[in-house]
């Protein structure tokens, strides 16, 4: 058997404590793993995906992984972690109504190319709850983010909810 590489696909916006511990436990399960940043507009974005790029490598060369590189795409996976020569994709689960979703999508996937495993990953109990959309609603309503994701990058949330301004006032 060749290498085994895997794609941690995302948005990224930003990075959470719990995309971390997925790409951490992740990159034990393969050879080499990619984290594919990409663009989702329908998530309307707090941050350029150069911006999320530079945060997630940073988050990687914090974490000491050396197993790990960070690349952006803009395509379907399959099509990305083909041209990657990915064998499988990591997913992270965090709820019910996340399997439900990423049970279809690792259909849909299959059926594209059944050579391209998924592998869901369960979020660590005490991170089960952070979603990077939250984080950025608490941030703009001027609440803590700290517990949910590393302190550079609520340096880089705060910074930019303070560039665009907070949304309402207690």
């Amino acid at each position: 058997m060749g290498e085994r590489i895997g794609i941690y696909p995302g948005t990224f916006d930003p990075i959470t404590l719990g995309h971390a511990d997925i790409i951490r436990r992740g990159s034990k399960l393969v050879d080499k793993l990619i984290i594919g940043v990409t663009t989702n507009p329908s998530k309307n974005p707090m941050f350029s995906t150069d911006e999320r790029f530079a945060m997630v490598e940073r988050e990687i060369a914090r974490m000491g992984l050396d197993n790990v590189e960070v690349v952006g795409f803009n395509a379907l996976l399959v099509k990305f972690a083909q041209k990657m020569g990915a064998n499988v994709l990591i997913r992270g689960l965090r709820a019910v109504a996340d399997f439900e979703y990423e049970y279809q999508m690792a259909g849909m996937n299959q059926q594209l190319d059944d050579d391209i495993e998924t592998v869901f990953l369960m979020a660590d109990v005490s991170l089960q709850p952070i979603a990077s959309k939250l984080v950025k609603e608490i941030a703009l309503f001027g609440g803590d983010i700290t517990p949910f994701v590393s302190q550079e990058v609520c340096e880089d949330v705060v910074k930019r909810v303070d560039e665009k301004g907070r949304l309402g006032d207690y």
